[in-house]
């Protein structure tokens, strides 16, 4: 395997300006580094990334700490991160923490024991009055809504936004009677900051907009955002012989329980009933319907996590407290399918 020290014998020049064309210096003149970059391709030199690393007391390994990995959503935004992550020469070491407040703690205290770079946590059962604890002295990117104001960046979807644009989509393919099928939790973004919560008040202000009243009995909440609840709260609506012509769910996942659900009491989906979810998982464009679904831009939110953690970690060194933190909100769209005529 060649060494720096053969490619400085092959371009002719030193040791010192191998090593600073492999860092990208800029105090290397143009002819000098094509020089260095040849005399690398034609030895087949491979720049020992772990060696480098220690130098600069670090792994090149970030956690990513989500709170199940089996699930279409998760799974797709892990897969976007670590695509990420590759660009930066960054692994990614994935953690389950179950949605656990206790669990997302652990995260954040055993990642430096860990040996991580630094930190994407995916919060859900951490909230506002944990700010403090995520002052830890090693990068962190905050993933979710529950952390508003921290010590970190933080990179969120635009759930109001983009719920009222779900809800707004079935009054105009001419749904009245709208139900929302959400997670358990505050009712009001006061109350608790959530995804149902926040995705709720995009919900309510899209009825308020078309002048359509609310109805507490269109208002269905689910103890686990699974398929099988959604399925489960489908037939029920459906045998309690609730007036509704629209669901919108509060993720894909809901919705694909909730499609079965209908298709199991004879309801017809999109003739009779309109259904969209938010998430935009790759399954939902293989159902019968295939789902009409909110895109909330999972690549982009990727690469601006992986980027904010990158640039941390090169910025700051152990035990400093880094730069002005980020608040990212990503872009989103609707995608029609057939579960609402499309």
């Amino acid at each position: 395997m060649a060494t720096i020290q053969d490619v400085a014998k092959a371009a002719g020049v030193s040791a010192m300006t191998v090593s600073n064309v492999i860092n990208d210096h800029p105090n290397v003149r143009k002819a000098t580094r094509e020089k260095v970059l040849a005399a690398m391709a034609r030895l087949d030199y491979r720049v020992n990334v772990a060696a480098r690393n220690l130098r600069k007391g670090r792994t090149g390994t970030v956690g990513l700490a989500v709170p199940e990995v089996n699930s279409p959503y998760y799974g797709r935004l892990a897969a976007a991160i670590i695509a990420a992550a590759e660009r930066h020469s960054l692994r990614v070491c994935i953690e389950q923490t179950g949605a656990s407040r206790e669990n997302e703690l652990d995260a954040l205290s055993l990642s430096r024991n860990r040996l991580y770079d630094g930190l994407i946590l995916s919060t859900v059962g951490m909230g506002p009055a944990d700010v403090e604890l995520l002052k830890v002295d090693y990068p962190v990117v905050i993933l979710g809504e529950r952390i508003f104001g921290g010590p970190v960046d933080h990179v969120a979807m635009p759930n109001v936004d983009a719920s009222e644009a779900a809800t707004r989509h079935l009054i105009e393919r001419g749904c009245r009677r709208i139900a929302i099928v959400r997670g358990p939790g505050g009712d009001s973004v006061e109350e608790e900051v959530d995804v149902s919560s926040l995705r709720f008040a995009g919900y309510q202000r899209a009825l308020r907009s078309a002048g359509l009243p609310a109805d507490l009995g269109l208002v269905q909440s689910l103890e686990t955002l699974t398929m099988r609840a959604g399925a489960l709260c489908a037939r029920e609506m459906v045998r309690s012989g609730l007036d509704f012509d629209g669901v919108f769910c509060v993720t894909d996942t809901v919705a694909m329980g909730v499609l079965r659900g209908l298709a199991d009491t004879g309801v017809r989906v999109p003739e009779q009933v309109k259904v969209i979810g938010f998430d935009n998982v790759q399954e939902s464009e293989y159902l019968i319907p295939s789902l009409s679904t909110i895109d909330p831009d999972h690549d982009t939110m990727a690469r601006r996590a992986i980027e904010l953690l990158a640039a941390r970690i090169e910025q700051t060194e152990p035990g400093e407290p880094g730069a002005d933190r980020e608040e990212f909100v990503s872009r989103f769209s609707v995608v029609v399918r057939e579960s609402t005529g499309g």
